[in-house]
C-alpha cells in the first residue's frame, strides 16, 4: 500500500501531542471489509461527527474553501467549522475553524485506509488571523485503517499549543483557557468519543 502513517501525521516538535486509537476485531475478512467501509463513510461524513459520537459536546460542519455549507465528500482546501461549548472565537464569528490539508484513501491485498488531516485556519469568510484555540503549528489527523481482520479508528494531534498570537485580548484569554484544557486531556476525551463513534461503538456520556 502506497501510504504510511507518517504521511498523515506530522512530526512532533513543540507543545503537546495526543494519540487516540480504538480497535475492532472482525470475525473474518468479509466482515472486516464491511466494518471498514462503514467506518470510512462515517469518517468522510464530517458534518455528522457530533451525531454519531455519544456524549460529544462539539458539533462539526463541512464547508467549501469560502466557508459555504457543503454536502458531500471533503476535499483538500475545504474547511470544517467547529462549535464547542462556551465562549466562541470572535475571529471565527463564534466558531473554531480548520482547513483540510489531506484527504487520502488506499488499499492493497490485506490492508485499507482512509485519512484526513486538518490544521487551524482563519474563518474563510473573514480571513483575519487564526480562528482556533490552537495555533497554526497544530494538526489533527483522523484515520480508519484495516489490517487483516483488525479495524482501527485513530486520531492523532501534533504540536498543540494555545493560540495566543491573536490581536484581540478576549480571544487570547479564551484560547489560552480552552487550548490549555485541551492539551491536559479534555480534548482526548472528546476525540475518544469520536473514534468510538466512527467504529459504531456505543458509549456513554461522561
Amino acid at each position: 500500500m502506497d501510504f504510511s502513517k507518517e504521511q498523515a501525521i506530522p512530526p512532533q516538535q513543540q507543545g503537546q501531542q495526543a494519540d487516540i486509537v480504538e480497535k475492532m476485531h472482525a470475525s473474518d475478512t468479509f466482515q472486516a471489509k464491511s466494518v471498514f467501509h462503514d467506518a470510512k463513510m462515517r469518517l468522510l461524513d464530517i458534518s455528522e461527527w457530533g451525531t454519531i459520537s455519544d456524549g460529544m459536546s462539539a458539533s462539526f460542519q463541512l464547508t467549501d474553501q469560502f466557508g459555504n455549507m457543503k454536502n458531500g465528500l471533503p476535499e483538500v482546501g475545504d474547511h470544517i467549522r467547529i462549535n464547542i461549548p462556551g465562549p466562541g472565537s470572535s475571529a471565527g464569528k463564534g466558531y473554531d475553524w480548520v482547513r483540510i490539508e489531506l484527504v487520502k484513501e488506499g488499499t492493497d491485498t490485506k490492508s485499507e485506509f482512509a485519512a484526513i488531516k486538518v490544521r487551524p485556519s482563519a474563518d474563510p469568510q473573514k480571513r483575519e488571523g487564526t480562528a482556533h484555540f490552537f495555533d497554526r503549528s497544530a494538526t489533527s489527523s483522523f484515520m480508519i485503517v484495516r489490517e487483516g481482520c483488525v479495524i482501527t479508528a485513530e486520531i492523532h494531534g501534533r504540536n498543540e499549543e494555545p493560540n495566543t498570537e491573536t490581536k484581540k485580548l478576549p480571544d487570547k484569554v479564551r484560547n489560552l483557557v480552552v487550548g490549555t484544557a485541551a492539551t491536559i486531556g479534555l480534548a482526548k476525551i472528546q476525540w475518544q468519543k469520536l473514534a468510538k463513534g466512527l467504529l459504531n461503538f456505543k458509549t456513554t456520556s461522561s
